[in-house]
């Protein structure tokens, strides 16, 4: 159900950075990408600048075709309506989300740009009461589809927001190119999302932190939750303990917002970390599973271990943390 043609393609996670061993082939390359930071540990004969310089070309074509706050990116020009015609990239994208907003019976959506807008979590600044009801009426995934490379909307006005599988998708290209290269030993992040294969150069799997989902916590991997150990798959976090903000009322208002409800999302699920194939699937079903709600995020989780997807869930209880873990090790 969940493969896909593989692409040459906040959040709670930190790379366990393991020490080379000496005379290992291990290079380490870090630096920025997508407006965060990315690093990558691989075993490879290729140079530090080789690695460096195709990150910088991942970025350019990620950024040129999916970032919202790129004013001529193809996304952001599709969704002025200067154009109506989709790259490789964009239709990979659509794809995956097609998939993820079924599986979530509608809950995670891709058009709700109009609304990220007006609360202030996309490319425009907050609108102090924004008309939900107004803004509702062209946010759906049913208001468009997608014919051949070009995109139909049923209202000029629908948007899309592609920032919650983005990542992910960058992810993926990265790790493309690395295994392009003959690299099989490798993991790379960007900004918390992240995709591994093979062995780190203990020769064990790959470890990964996940960080405690309390308010206010900036600091990745100071304070973690578990570690958990991968190889050969993708994880991706999300949770609303950054991306947030008080309202003049005090109401928390965080970045995962409902299409259904036009309302942020507030539920016991403080965060909820996946394990996939794919890092644009983890990184999408991760959102999904936030903009879900704790009960429907679980029952949906269960059913999703016949998929290979696997789960770490944290959620309030009082003043304590319950877990829910589907994960193998």
């Amino acid at each position: 159900m969940w493969r896909i043609v593989k692409a040459i393609f906040t959040t709670v996670l930190l790379l366990v950075t393991v020490g080379c061993q000496p005379h290992s082939r291990y290079v380490v390359v870090e630096g920025y990408m997508l407006g965060t930071t990315f690093r990558v540990v691989a075993n490879t004969t290729a140079t530090q600048s080789d690695i460096y310089c195709a990150a910088m070309e991942i970025d350019s074509v990620a950024k040129s075709s999916m970032s919202i706050f790129n004013d001529n990116s193809l996304i952001s020009r599709i969704n002025d309506n200067r154009v109506d015609t989709l790259d490789i990239h964009l239709l990979r994208n659509i794809a995956v989300a097609a998939r993820v907003n079924s599986l979530s019976g509608g809950a995670y959506d891709i058009t709700i740009k109009p609304l990220t807008d007006a609360y202030g979590f996309a490319a425009k600044g907050k609108i102090e009461h924004p008309n939900i009801d107004s803004l509702l009426t062209f946010v759906g995934f049913d208001k468009f589809r997608v014919d051949g490379c070009r995109i139909v909307k049923e209202d000029c006005r629908l948007q899309l927001d592609l920032n919650s599988l983005a990542k992910g998708y960058t992810v993926d290209m990265f790790a493309d190119y690395l295994q392009g290269i003959g690299c099989s030993d490798y993991i790379v992040e960007i900004g918390g999302e992240i995709r591994a294969a093979g062995v780190n150069a203990h020769g064990k799997s790959w470890r990964i932190g996940v960080d405690s989902p309390f308010d206010g916590n900036q600091t990745p991997g100071e304070y973690q939750q578990t570690v958990i150990n991968i190889s050969d798959k993708a994880v991706a976090t999300s949770g609303n303990y950054r991306r947030y903000y008080t309202d003049s009322e005090g109401n928390k208002v965080s970045h995962t917002i409902s299409p259904k409800t036009g309302r942020s999302v507030a539920s016991r699920l403080l965060s909820a970390t996946v394990v996939a194939e794919l890092c644009v699937e983890a990184d999408a079903m991760a959102t999904m599973f936030m903009a879900m709600g704790d009960r429907a995020a679980v029952e949906l989780a269960e059913q999703l271990k016949a998929e290979g997807v696997q789960v770490y869930f944290v959620l309030a209880n009082g003043e304590e943390y319950e877990i829910f873990s589907t994960l193998e090790n």
